[in-house]
């Protein structure tokens, strides 16, 4: 299974990209919105896991773009981000999230179920 990682922080890039190709995954990074949607085009993941906050496109606008692509919206995206508030999970999820995940409460474990979870989910 493919993952894209779109997280601007380096140390967060690094650490999931290990972890998710020690646990079998083929994982690919890109560091703000404009960037994922070529790394989406050019990789096709199975699913793209989606920080919000980022520089040039954040992550709200990415999800918007995703969804008036034909290449690209069928793909699940789990949302993985510091923003918690209610009214940020449901934008992300209005927008076509499959599932919305607070880094805070960051357990590996859990995200690892997550992720397949949402490979499973199909968008909207």
């Amino acid at each position: 299974m493919k993952v894209l990682i779109i997280e601007d922080d380096l140390f967060f890039q690094k650490f999931y990209s290990t972890k998710l190709t020690e646990v079998g995954f083929t994982a690919d990074v890109a560091s703000d919105g404009e960037q994922g949607i070529a790394k989406a085009r050019e990789f096709m993941p199975d699913l793209i896991i989606l920080d919000i906050i980022m520089p040039k496109r954040d992550g709200f606008g990415f999800l918007e773009d995703v969804a008036q692509d034909e290449g690209l919206k069928k793909i699940p995206i789990l949302v993985f981000s510091t923003l918690g508030q209610e009214q940020d999970v449901q934008k992300a999820l209005s927008l076509g999230a499959v599932g919305y995940v607070n880094k805070t409460f960051f357990d590996f474990d859990k995200l690892k179920e997550r992720i397949e979870e949402a490979i499973k989910a199909k968008r909207p």
